[in-house]
């Protein structure tokens, strides 16, 4: 009987450490523009319009399970991404996302012409004597397809580099032929600086802010986006 209580004893202890550990966070962003990798999102206005951008996950370890959205105030865009997310290190990760951006039928058909988009990653963070960030990403399985109609296995990546506390440079693009980068072979598609601002409201309450700069030499388009965190 004693083994039995000190063995369930151990077993709670484990739980507890598990419950303190694990995290769940919600927020959103609000974006005057929704733009992805150098991309415009919303094809029904050409000068973009607001998004409301929410997010919620939860995180055990190593492990981060997630949703992210975005929803046009103005227009017409409508995504939720399911997305999980492994860190090996404190360098390296790798995520699975599930993208559905189209909602031209129901969200639970995966099968054969579903709307749902998988796509692969793998995230280096940078070391501080070189922190230069890398992540190579893979779109394999889903309504990613070609001109003709097969899997593009639309391929991105992306390199970002800090260059103050509150700047940061990146340069990604395209490595093969993809209809949603609106290229047909290796294209820089998004290049730019993102700042960040921290305005503060109360002794007690920061309100975080960030711009964009970029442009898309693949589409000859450039983009200057402002958004704040919630």
């Amino acid at each position: 009987m004693k083994k039995k209580k000190i063995f369930s004893l151990a077993v709670l202890a484990f739980m507890a450490t598990v419950v303190v550990k694990a995290q769940f966070s919600v927020g959103t962003d609000i974006v005057s523009n929704y733009v992805w990798r150098g991309v415009e999102q919303d094809l029904t206005h050409t000068n973009g319009t607001p998004n409301i951008q929410p997010s919620l996950a939860f995180t055990s370890g190593g492990l981060t399970i997630g949703a992210w959205g975005s929803y046009g105030i103005l227009g017409t865009v409508k995504e939720v991404d399911i997305y999980a997310t492994y860190a090996i290190s404190d360098l390296f990760s790798v995520t699975v996302t599930d993208y559905n951006w189209n909602f031209s039928q129901s969200y639970f058909a995966y099968g054969s012409g579903t709307d749902h988009v998988f796509e692969g990653s793998i995230n280096y963070a940078g070391v501080e004597a070189f922190p230069l960030s890398v992540s190579l990403n893979t779109m394999f399985y889903g309504a990613d397809k070609k001109s003709d109609g097969s899997q593009a296995y639309s391929s991105y990546f992306e390199l970002g580099y800090p260059i103050s506390e509150n700047a940061k440079m990146f340069l990604g693009g395209s490595l093969n032929e993809s209809l949603n980068f609106g290229t047909t072979g290796f294209g820089i598609t998004n290049v730019g600086i993102k700042l960040n601002k921290s305005i503060e409201i109360s002794d007690k309450f920061s309100l975080p802010v960030y711009g964009v700069l970029g442009v898309n030499p693949t589409a000859k388009d450039a983009f200057l986006v402002f958004g704040l965190t919630l």
